[in-house]
């Protein structure tokens, strides 16, 4: 058996921290960002070409993406996990450094925010959805790295011997 002795804070500098989720949302985006480029340019005069989506739309789009994705995953983590506590504590929604984000609800934030920006720009909403679901798996990988790390998604017990042992949970 393996123990899980992962600090979840990569460098504590006191009072700021770099921790490894954040890390993962960094590389994440700025890999499929890459990416998504390395795919127009490639495709680009092709007849699999992403028709409308040129290099400085895409660069536009990822500040939409970024805002759209914390706002989208944090409000869904609020809603659907814990609507009661942020209800009567309305300021700690703000606090996303306390930890709190969704998967649907960031994909919700990724819809709308990739739709407001194909109507703002004039863009095929599914020429840029298809986009950004090829690179998405990106950052999906590092997210569920830093899921490991936190000890957030575990399985049940198992006497495998390959199996991880959680200090803080078993």
């Amino acid at each position: 058996m393996i123990v899980h002795n992962f600090d979840p804070v990569l460098i504590d500098l006191g009072l700021f921290q770099i921790r490894w989720y954040s890390l993962a949302y960094i590389l994440g985006i700025i890999m499929g960002w890459m990416y998504a480029v390395k795919i127009i340019n490639l495709t680009t005069n092709n007849k699999y070409n992403f028709e409308q989506i040129k290099t400085s739309h895409f660069n536009d789009l990822i500040i939409y993406l970024v805002v759209g994705m914390v706002i989208g995953g944090r409000l869904g983590y609020v809603f659907f996990y814990n609507f009661e506590y942020y209800s009567q504590n309305l300021l700690e929604i703000f606090k996303i450094w306390h930890g709190g984000m969704s998967f649907h609800g960031g994909l919700l934030g990724l819809i709308l925010s990739m739709f407001f920006y194909s109507k703002q720009k004039k863009v095929i909403f599914f020429q840029l959805s298809d986009l950004v679901l090829i690179v998405t798996p990106i950052g999906i990988f590092f997210g569920r790295l830093a899921n490991f790390i936190n000890i957030e998604l575990y399985g049940r017990v198992t006497d495998f011997k390959f199996a991880m042992i959680y200090p803080t949970i078993d």
